[in-house]
């Protein structure tokens, strides 16, 4: 029977104590679990909405500077302008690409 009184058992405050780093872990755990989740869900969304937005800022862009020709929106000379913009666009990233890649 001293035996049994020997062995003492922990104060159920040292057992609290003892489980709040693994209930801490767990929750922050759970949280970085739900944004991560969120961002994987949000992600289709927020890239459809980045390039409507681009598309919008390049059609102001070649509004504004086939406009400063007297080129209006809707004619052959503007959509002529446009392409051109857009060629002028591709060649500007390909430089872009080349630099970063260390070519030039």
């Amino acid at each position: 029977m001293t035996e049994a009184r020997g062995k003492a058992r922990p104060s159920h405050s040292a057992t609290d104590e003892m489980q709040r780093p693994t209930v801490a872990a767990a929750l922050m755990l759970a949280v970085v679990t739900a944004l991560g989740l969120c961002a994987l869900v949000s992600a289709p969304a927020l890239r459809e909405a980045a390039e409507i937005e681009l598309a919008r800022v390049i059609a102001d862009e070649d509004r504004d500077v086939c406009g400063q020709f007297g080129l209006r929106p809707g004619t052959t000379s503007f959509t002529t302008c446009s392409r051109e913009l857009a060629n002028v666009r591709q060649k500007q990233s390909d430089r872009d690409q080349a630099a970063a890649a260390g070519v030039l």
